[in-house]
């Protein structure tokens, strides 16, 4: 647990875990039933992909799911992401734009579909280039369901461990999906202050 209080709790999540009950028995165990054991009331705002780790918010009551729900919605909460991924890099930073919609043909999958996609923004920034690899920080403007991933794939960076949208190859240089949300950002809905929540990256 990194932060709580009578209105809203910060968790870092690992990669590994969902973030909310999947359908079977085996899907049951999941981050929003852990932390609303220990934490009363607590219920999910936000998810991370079950094999990203990282940052989570939950809130403890209605009204606070409310208005973190819409700062989500209306793009005002921060959230910073560190990745590992493919090949070599150009330049020090830039801005990915590709609209996102599901696969219909191969769920989970998303696709990049300029016609019926959902407008989908990150910003990058070269943190560390280490041979045939590198470590780039992540800024999502827009929260589409797999953006990062599919995003870094469309530039052809995709992110070391992925099993959905990187090559075999590239699959296999982690035994883990190399991406995690370093920090997230939100208006305490009380207080009307910033409150940052930082979870230490693991790789």
């Amino acid at each position: 647990m990194l932060y709580h209080d009578d209105y809203l709790v910060t968790v870092s999540k690992p990669s590994g875990l969902l973030s909310v009950k999947g359908i079977g028995l085996d899907k049951i165990d999941c981050l929003a039933v852990r932390v609303a054991s220990a934490i009363e009331g607590a219920r999910i705002v936000h998810r991370l992909d079950m094999d990203t780790s990282g940052v989570l918010v939950m809130a403890r009551d209605a009204d606070t799911h409310r208005e973190l729900s819409r700062q989500f919605q209306d793009r005002e909460v921060e959230k910073t992401y560190i990745a590992e991924v493919c090949g070599h890099f150009e330049e020090q930073s830039g801005t990915i734009d590709l609209p996102i919609r599901k696969d219909m043909d191969n769920p989970p999958m998303q696709c990049v579909d300029f016609e019926q996609g959902k407008p989908s923004q990150t910003h990058w920034s070269l943190v560390e280039q280490k041979g045939d690899r590198a470590r780039i920080e992540l800024r999502p403007i827009t929260g589409r369901s797999h953006q990062l991933r599919i995003h870094l794939r469309e530039i052809g960076h995709p992110i070391l461990g992925d099993d959905l949208y990187a090559p075999s190859q590239v699959q296999g240089m982690s035994d883990r999906l190399l991406l995690h949300a370093l920090s997230l950002t939100v208006i305490h809905p009380k207080t009307g202050n910033r409150l940052t929540s930082v979870a230490d990256c693991p790789f």
